[in-house]
């Protein structure tokens, strides 16, 4: 017991170390491929301590980004500051998404493959159950007696029902591999359209200040003109 505790320990450590590192190379990775690159899960106790620890980066980034966002506005390029907390924050959901897609996927496909299992140990015992009936069956003599006809079979035999079965868990099984790729284009596609908005954000405060300067800069120039020209003085009255 001792042993396995340890072992867990470590193979969680080594989990929060690997998703550290991701952390670390997001962003870079993110601004190349258009969806961060999350490592295999290998077990379900994994793929659980991944979701566990996305859940709280997400916590974690929307508590800084709350924190960030007031002393932004405290700040003269208050633009500048908001558009970095943002993107901040946004990389670190797009990430903490593409892990729980990766784990929850893990998760359903190991579902899959042990009702498979399982599927296949009841239909394993059922044979064995049903030789060692056959064999404990004392033998009768064969007596002449004319075979009645075969009945219509009534409904779907045990066999065609559990091959019914595992067909339907294979499809499904199917399924969630076909789905996955989709899933990873959804959140790439996501991930850009983010990326979009907040260039075009940056670009509309941009010009915006553009526009600002060129108004200040007017503004100083007729001031400066104003400033130096004569005042016009009355003659005194007579």
């Amino acid at each position: 017991m001792m042993v396995k505790t340890l072992y867990k320990l470590v193979a969680g450590l080594g989990l929060a170390l690997a998703l550290s590192a991701c952390a670390h190379q997001g962003e870079a990775a993110l601004d190349e491929v258009g969806a961060p690159q999350v490592p295999a899960t290998l077990s379900v106790d994994e793929a659980d301590a991944k979701l566990k620890l996305a859940a709280s980066e997400r916590e974690a980034s929307e508590s800084e980004y709350a924190a960030r966002e007031q002393e932004c506005y405290n700040k003269f390029f208050v633009n500048s500051c908001l558009d970095k907390a943002k993107e901040k924050r946004r990389l670190i959901l797009v990430r903490s998404r593409a892990i729980e897609a990766e784990a929850n996927h893990f998760k359903r496909a190991e579902s899959v493959r042990l009702r498979d299992i399982d599927l296949a140990r009841t239909q394993e015992d059922a044979r064995l159950d049903a030789e060692q009936r056959a064999a404990a069956m004392p033998k009768l003599v064969k007596v002449m007696v004319p075979e009645p006809a075969p009945s219509k079979p009534q409904g779907k035999s045990l066999a065609e029902r559990e091959a019914e079965h595992a067909a339907k868990l294979k499809k499904l099984a199917a399924d969630e591999a076909a789905e996955a790729p989709r899933r990873a284009a959804s959140e790439a596609q996501y991930a850009r359209k983010q990326a979009d908005a907040v260039a075009r954000q940056k670009r509309v405060a941009q010009r915006l200040a553009e526009r600002q300067a060129e108004a200040d800069a007017k503004a100083a120039k007729a001031a400066a003109a104003a400033a130096s020209t004569p005042a016009v003085v009355a003659p005194p009255a007579k």
